[in-house]
């Protein structure tokens, strides 16, 4: 018997003509996250992408793992293939499955034929299998509306394939296929929940952190390319630009009102994510803002940020609680390193009375004392970046 995975699609099955470029896109995901589990064979057919080992020293049980993180990916099943004939699978089933039947009390089999010339219908299928199996293992009931097992055969063009119930993959669509965006990266538990949320839209991320040594340390600037690290395990190698930012907020601190640092600062941060998104030809700028968590993020305060910027800004946790937020951390692994007790630079300098509901135009007079640019380009050309992938 050889193993092999059946990756099931989403979304991608909905597209028309283009719908080729989306599974050449997922393929070459799975390809990059396969690197370094030994050969594998990726294939696309009928809304399906198989992945057969092709050498000894290839790791299914790792392959498996890593997949289930791959965006585009909605089921993966641990499966064996054999001729499609029903003496040859229902021997199949007995074997393959022999640990899975001795652990189970109850049983059910789901048959489904993609391929309308095998002879039996999808319920004589199961029920002949079933038999079998019942017959094989008879400690194990049918129990057809509540198993503890399902056992699931697919009569597919080039054989029939048997394994157990498929296990949930991360969805959404293959990251790329859907251009590449800026993603502003503190050190918090909000953004890189932003960040997974726009990546399995399909989306490319930029990730781009602003530090403020020293009044934020080399710990917290460490804490981030963590935190990059773990959102590769789903968006892939990406590169972390790590700006410098102390000389704008001592110059805002300095000469602009307390009430407004900030709403400046974030003006500014804005206005340099879209210098590197135009570097890196981006499309968007994300962020990790939910309405009214915090004096910054009232809808006139995001409106007074984004003025100064043309292109959109997509705001993934708008509308999400702060619970919502914390379990979608833990479930992606980052909240860990979040709650770290190191202070980003959205720490530093905060007013005592920050204005939650200015005018743009107010915003713009309270920093026009500022030369702008010229920090803006001081800020750009002394980005350090550092290059993340998955381990």
């Amino acid at each position: 018997m050889k193993d092999m995975l059946l990756c099931k699609l989403g979304e991608i099955v909905l597209k028309g003509l283009n719908r080729k470029s989306f599974e050449q896109k997922l393929m070459g995901n799975m390809r990059r996250r396969l690197l370094g589990l030994g050969k594998f064979k990726v294939s696309c057919m009928q809304s399906t992408i198989y992945v057969e080992p092709e050498s000894e020293d290839a790791d299914l049980d790792a392959a498996f793992e890593a997949l289930q993180d791959v965006f585009g990916i909605v089921k993966i099943s641990r499966a064996c293939a054999c001729e499609k004939d029903k003496d040859a699978i229902a021997r199949l089933a007995i074997r393959y499955l022999a640990d899975d039947m001795r652990r189970a009390k109850s049983f059910k089999v789901e048959s489904k034929r993609s391929d309308k010339s095998f002879p039996m219908t999808s319920i004589e299928l199961s029920q002949y299998v079933g038999g079998e199996l019942a017959e094989a293992y008879p400690n194990c009931a049918v129990d057809v509306h509540d198993p503890e097992l399902t056992v699931v055969i697919e009569i597919r063009d080039l054989a029939a394939y048997v394994h157990a119930q498929p296990v949930q993959g991360a969805g959404g669509m293959p990251v790329g296929s859907n251009g590449v965006a800026v993603t502003l990266l503190s050190g918090g538990i909000d953004s890189p929940v932003s960040s997974y949320m726009i990546a399995k839209r399909g989306v490319r991320l930029i990730p781009v952190h602003f530090f403020s040594f020293p009044y934020t340390s080399q710990q917290a600037k460490e804490k981030v390319v963590e935190l990059a690290q773990i959102l590769t395990r789903f968006c892939g190698k990406m590169t972390l630009e790590v700006v410098p930012f102390t000389h704008i907020q001592e110059e805002i601190r300095d000469k602009c009102p307390e009430e407004y640092f900030t709403l400046i600062m974030r003006r500014f941060m804005m206005r340099i994510a879209e210098r590197v998104a135009n570097e890196w030809n981006a499309k968007a700028i994300v962020t990790g803002e939910n309405l009214g968590q915090v004096a910054s993020q009232t809808m006139e305060a995001m409106a007074s940020t984004q003025a100064v910027i043309d292109l959109p800004v997509l705001q993934p946790l708008i509308g999400m609680d702060k619970e919502e937020i914390v379990q979608l951390s833990r479930k992606i692994g980052t909240f860990d390193t979040s709650i770290l007790p190191y202070e980003d630079c959205c720490t530093v300098f905060t007013p005592r009375h920050p204005r939650t509901r200015p005018k743009v135009s107010e915003v713009a007079a309270a920093e026009s004392v500022l030369d702008v640019d010229a920090l803006v380009e001081e800020a750009f050309r002394g980005i350090e970046r550092i290059t993340v992938e998955h381990e």
